[in-house]
């Protein structure tokens, strides 16, 4: 039986951009990195080292030649925070693009692109 996300896989063009958006803009955390030598690179992050879900930062063109039948398209993935309004602010000042803070029956969400153009969405949600 499945009893957690484990790791979520996000295939990125340029790894090495996107790991920097996510630890300098957002203030994720590189857990691991892997490397075969050969074009596989994969790189772990993660809000905290604790976290029990991570995402993993694969290449994008090194994935489609390996697996081309695989879908590449970026996961819609929902993010939490307990505040929302200063981690918005936090991006924008960052120059992060950041959509409208939206009110949703579950609790305000905004939206935020990374340098791919690759959009995620954050909840407020206190634990």
């Amino acid at each position: 039986m499945i009893n957690k996300v484990g790791q979520i896989m996000v295939y990125v063009e340029n790894q090495d951009e996107i790991v920097k958006f996510w630890t300098e803009k957002v203030g994720f955390s590189v857990i691991s990195e892997q490397d075969n030598g050969q074009g596989m690179r994969w790189i772990e992050i993660a809000p905290t080292k604790e976290s029990e879900t991570s995402i993993i930062l694969q290449n994008k063109k090194f994935v489609a030649k390996m697996e081309p039948e695989l879908n590449l398209g970026t996961p819609s993935l929902l993010f939490f925070t307990e505040n929302l309004d200063k981690l918005y602010n936090n991006l924008s000042n960052k120059n992060v693009t950041v959509g409208e803070i939206v009110n949703m029956p579950s609790g305000r969400v905004f939206n935020f692109a990374d340098s791919e153009e690759n959009y995620f969405a954050v909840m407020e949600k206190s634990e």
